[in-house]
């Protein structure tokens, strides 16, 4: 665990009960790759359904094992049997043994019908949930949506984070007042139905340009409250799934020799997000998990160039004035910033290891409080 002597105070830590599930997630642990899981979907096979059996053994043998690091139970756009949905949902999640993945709840837009239903659920699972995603928030009742649900939780003892979905340009009007809710530690980019708010034609390729403007703008309000950005869904499918790989080279190795173009244009999509500083990505089938946790999670090369920087910089005395000559490139605090922010990035993707981590609070204990706040405003990491 990393401890941040600058916690805030006023700001409430979310997911610090425990349960039958184990440790609940910090706060500042990031969503990092939201696989979105129906529960119970449509099978073109079959042109129906599932069934209720068919949809618990699917979760068992690849909802419950899944390699990302949150999975998102679709109760909204994606979910047309709702109410089986959540009978499903009560099955099988007080069985569901992952301490390493944040289960989250999509639910209905603010004050429909089967958003009445969906609160229901979250208070019967509470305990094995640690996010409520809000479709289409803001959009009908403005910021109040987020005040009244996150109150709601309270009045739970759920210490559950609330994650609002823009889709909407009247949404991104109010997204300062959407993040600034104690509740929220990110939002999600829902590039798909804000697009078609705006009347903007995307194509599957080049979404991230034609709609770069907008995502900007809500990058720099959620950098200035110290809150993420979960970045927007792919559309594209590929033929191969891609093997855990951690190294750009051996990524994009696998790409040219085994992949194909789908698998390299959402790859090179993460990369850019990952690069942008975004906290996520929301993907829509298995085959994306493994490229975008390559893009999002720094490599064990960059890790280790990162901690010999830092340690130059701490024998040298230079964290917070002074430079070092490193690489060939004369590198001073602001350098030194960037690397920490790599380790502490890692660190909020679950993807250091305990000697990592420990030297990680050795850079974080020796630094300033303003130093550290000014690299990461993204409060506590576990």
């Amino acid at each position: 665990m990393i401890r941040f002597k600058h916690v805030h105070a006023t700001r409430q830590r979310f997911g610090t009960s425990t349960s039958g599930t184990g440790s609940r997630h910090e706060r500042g642990h990031w969503p990092g790759v939201e696989l979105y899981y129906p529960p119970i979907k449509f099978d073109p096979k079959h042109n129906g359904y599932e069934s209720f059996e068919e949809a618990e053994t699917r979760f068992w043998r690849w909802g419950a094992t899944t390699k990302a690091n949150t999975i998102i139970f679709d109760l909204e756009d994606g979910c047309h049997l709702k109410d089986e949905s959540r009978k499903l949902l009560r099955k099988v999640l007080p069985n569901l043994q992952r301490d390493d993945l944040m289960v989250a709840l999509r639910i209905n837009q603010f004050r429909t019908e089967e958003y009445e239903k969906d609160l229901q659920v979250i208070a019967d699972l509470q305990d094995y949930l640690h996010v409520v995603v809000l479709a289409k928030a803001g959009e009908e009742y403005g910021p109040a949506e987020i005040r009244d649900l996150s109150s709601w939780l309270v009045k739970l003892s759920a210490p559950l984070a609330v994650e609002p979905i823009i889709e909407h340009p009247k949404s991104l009007k109010i997204v300062e007042d959407l993040l600034s809710y104690d509740s929220v530690c990110h939002v999600v980019f829902g590039i798909h139905d804000f697009s078609k708010a705006m009347g903007v034609q995307i194509t599957p390729r080049r979404w991230l340009e034609e709609l770069r403007i907008w995502r900007d703008l809500l990058l720099m309000e959620a950098r200035l409250q110290g809150k993420g950005v979960v970045g927007g869904v792919d559309p594209l499918v590929g033929q191969a799934l891609m093997p855990d790989l951690r190294e750009e080279e051996e990524i994009c190795r696998w790409i040219e020799t085994e992949g194909d173009e789908e698998s390299r244009v959402v790859y090179e999509h993460a990369c850019e997000e990952a690069q942008f500083g975004l906290t996520g990505k929301q993907v829509i089938h298995p085959y994306h998990i493994p490229l975008c946790r390559g893009a999002f999670i720094p490599s064990l090369s960059k890790i280790a160039d990162e901690i010999e920087l830092l340690k130059r910089a701490m024998d040298a005395d230079a964290l917070i004035g002074g430079a070092i000559l490193y690489k060939g490139e004369m590198l001073d605090p602001p350098m030194f910033g960037k690397a920490l922010q790599t380790l502490l990035r890692a660190a909020a993707l679950g993807a250091l290891s305990e000697t990592e981590t420990t030297f990680t609070q050795q850079v974080v204990d020796v630094m300033p409080d303003f130093a550290v706040r000014e690299n990461w405003p993204y409060n506590v990491i576990l």
